[in-house]
């Protein structure tokens, strides 16, 4: 995809992996609209980068995607890209989950991490398709090809994103859609609660290895470890998601 003169919607964009690609995509001569729950967060990214379009959304419900779509589309009718970034990560022992009492807690992550993605890419695709060029990005994981046996939920939703994309992909390569996948290992966020990645990649060192990607042309983009994963043998899956689970196992029981 062209790098510049976008008009660009990001979702979960008022901070980590998604502000540090609306930072990226502004520098590079692109206008950028992020949305996210919190007006809060929203108008802290927007003090960090003036320039910087937000708008508060909650992409859980169906009424409030179609709402941002026709709001993005009469507001900046040149928009061409979307950024599926929103996402949230739950880690737990299914033996303790309480599925029966407490199901609107674990759905929140499908919905938020499968639903929204896919609604969005629907929405948009079709208005997108009658546009000279145009890109939606996806925003998987690594665990979409090595499950994080404790976050069981997460790992799965990426895996349905990255199995979407590439049909969607397929669908859309007589447009000029372009549909690209970022698969990022784990990253210092706070993805799942403050503390739990700071074992992960440094932010921006990740950010600008993904941008280096889009600039090679690339579909499916990793960094760090997840490059391996993405084409890593059904052995070596097994071995790698045991040998996590193992290491990491004590923390949710």
């Amino acid at each position: 995809m062209k790098l510049s003169g976008n008009t660009i919607l990001i979702t979960g964009g008022s901070a980590g992996i998604g502000l540090a690609f609306a930072e990226r995509f502004i520098k590079a001569g692109n206008k950028v609209i992020v949305c996210g729950r919190r007006e809060s967060a929203l108008q802290n990214a927007k003090e960090k980068f003036p320039s910087l379009i937000t708008h508060v959304s909650n992409l859980d419900n169906e009424s409030e995607r179609a709402a941002l779509f026709e709001w993005v589309t009469s507001n900046h009718p040149e928009v061409n890209v979307l950024v599926n970034n929103a996402g949230i990560q739950q880690r737990f022992n299914v033996l303790k989950a309480d599925a029966k009492n407490n199901w609107n807690y674990f759905n929140k992550e499908i919905i938020t991490n499968i639903e929204a993605p896919f609604h969005l890419s629907m929405l948009f695709a079709p208005y997108f398709a009658e546009k000279e060029g145009a890109a939606i990005i996806n925003v998987t994981s690594g665990l979409a090809f090595t499950p994080f046996a404790i976050a069981p939920i997460y790992s799965a939703t990426k895996a349905a994103l990255h199995s979407f994309t590439m049909s969607l992909r397929h669908q859309l390569s007589d447009t000029s859609v372009e549909v690209i996948e970022v698969a990022p290992p784990a990253v210092n966020t706070d993805l799942g609660g403050a503390g739990l990645h700071t074992h992960g990649e440094p932010l921006d060192a990740f950010a600008d290895g993904i941008f280096k990607g889009l600039e090679e042309g690339e579909q499916e983009i990793g960094y760090g470890t997840s490059v391996e994963r993405l084409r890593m043998p059904r052995d070596k899956v097994d071995e790698y998601v045991e040998n996590m689970y193992n290491a990491m196992k004590n923390t949710i029981e």
